[in-house]
């Protein structure tokens, strides 16, 4: 049997523990990136008696990717372009 032990800290409110033998690793993907899981204190899989802590692995996966600065930037950019060829134009 496997199943993921998700740990959730509320701070003074206490602390929660998500235990849900059908979930599997992609749903606690899924769920972690989607931002249902916050506050994770440890994340653990439990395959027959052993325990692994899978926290930093399961957090890099629900990663998003990073998108460099001129990556986003290039519409506005080529709008700038575009107004400052405006603004240089003769009337």
């Amino acid at each position: 049997m496997q199943y993921f032990v998700v740990m959730i800290d509320y701070g003074r409110r206490g602390r929660e523990a998500v235990v849900d033998p059908e979930m599997t690793r992609r749903e606690v993907v899924s769920r972690v990136a989607s931002g249902e899981y916050k506050n994770i204190s440890f994340i653990h899989e439990i395959v027959d008696s052993s325990v692994d802590d899978v926290t930093e692995k399961i957090l890099a996966e629900a990663a998003l990717p990073a998108i460099g600065a001129s990556e986003a930037d290039l519409q506005s950019i080529r709008f700038d372009h575009i107004r400052d060829l405006r603004k240089h134009e003769t009337a």
